[in-house]
């Protein structure tokens, strides 16, 4: 009799390891390709080839016409969320106030008790009503407190009294965001920037493809490059001629324009499938088994571009 081992035993009470990877149970990484990396000169938005480009100061590159859209609708939604948050506290404030003159007509109704009731009211310090204490002119006539309390009973098994969850809005930020680095963004601190495309003679592809170089050293633009983009006149260069001229320099080899250290913004890119570049170019899926039901809650990590 052939010896068991875990990957045919299967009359177990719980899972054994070869029975979980069947299912997909850990961490599964799979490696991106070259479709599923954002090329360096496509909007990081519509994903796109840009149109007239605009960069951030962290190096997203956007089409001009998607980043005002999106900071445009960011600006709408930061307006609605304002007005929601003075509503809120709008009713707030009144729901206090109707407090207070509900405490104040409370007080009233127990001081006229005392004093025009048939029999007064004894109280403890904790407040609690006595023993032989009841409700003297309360007996006969019911008090504006309890009927605001009946007006206003919570019940779950009436459908007209259900209580309702209150929902708070908490009060919203009025700085517009990045949308693909999710830091503060203003419009005034986008800047254009344009690449170089090379001339049909020095063209190797198709002549509907668009192919750009670096101004400096004339080598063609791929992913497999760091760019690095002038934010003073916005030309785009490759890294090593900016590491080799410009940052020593501090003069744009096109324009021949001045600028400082800070105007050297590095352009962000997703690398190639056979090179990751400082980027994560894996993605992961976890797995965990629910009890007893042989499914599982996915979660998926971020996927890189």
């Amino acid at each position: 009799m052939p010896q068991r081992h875990s990957k045919n035993n299967n009359d177990l009470a719980f899972f054994t390891y070869e029975e979980k990877r069947k299912l997909g149970y850990g961490t599964q990484r799979e490696r991106l390709g070259k479709d599923s990396i954002k090329p360096f000169d496509a909007c990081c938005l519509c994903l796109k080839p840009l149109i007239d480009p605009l960069c951030c100061p962290k190096g997203h590159t956007f089409c001009k016409e998607c980043i005002l859209e999106c900071l445009l609708a960011q600006k709408k939604d930061i307006k609605r969320k304002l007005a929601a948050h003075e509503a809120q506290k709008k009713q707030e404030k009144e729901e206090e106030e109707e407090k207070l003159i509900l405490q104040k007509a409370k007080e009233l109704d127990a001081f006229d008790q005392q004093n025009h009731g048939a029999v007064p009211q004894y109280h403890d310090r904790s407040g609690s009503q006595g023993k032989n204490g009841f409700h003297g002119a309360n007996s006969v006539k019911v008090t504006s407190f309890e009927e605001e309390a009946l007006r206003n009973m919570k019940a779950f098994w009436l459908p007209s009294a259900t209580p309702e969850a209150t929902v708070k809005v908490d009060a919203p930020s009025t700085d517009t965001v990045c949308p693909e680095g999710q830091e503060k963004l203003k419009l005034k601190s986008l800047f254009p920037i344009s690449f170089m495309e090379e001339t049909a003679d020095q063209k190797r592809k198709k002549a509907m493809e668009k192919s750009y170089m670096c101004p400096s050293c004339k080598s063609t633009l791929t992913n497999t490059m760091s760019l690095v983009a002038v934010s003073a006149c916005g030309h785009v260069f490759c890294k090593k001629c900016s590491d080799k001229f410009l940052v020593k320099d501090k003069v744009c080899l096109e324009c021949s324009k001045s600028f400082k250290e800070r105007n050297l913004v590095p352009l962000e890119k997703g690398g190639t499938g056979f090179a990751a570049h400082d980027e994560r170019l894996e993605a992961r899926d976890f797995k965990h088994l629910g009890s007893g039901s042989g499914l599982g809650l996915v979660k998926p990590a971020p996927k890189a571009y």
